[in-house]
């Protein structure tokens, strides 16, 4: 979304009023520090990418981007 009001994927804007909230954080990635160092990378990718794709769909998370990416990164041990 470019902006509250225009989607340029034609997907229908959802505002914070009307959209899904999901508590968080969720999931827990801390069963994976004992995997390669660069599957851990690939599993960090991933998990960005996840909670791109719901936020894409209008999916409001309580934790915040910068927190999200703060834990993935201690949970994954990189």
């Amino acid at each position: 979304m470019t902006t509250p009001l225009e989607s340029t994927t034609g997907t229908p804007v959802v505002t914070i009023a009307t959209a899904e909230v999901v508590a968080g954080p969720w999931p827990n990635y801390s069963n994976c520090r004992q995997l390669p160092e660069r599957e851990r990378w690939e599993i960090y990718a991933m998990a960005k990418a996840s909670r791109g794709a719901l936020e894409d769909r209008g999916v409001v998370m309580t934790e915040s981007y910068q927190a999200f990416i703060a834990r993935v990164i201690r949970e994954l041990d990189i």
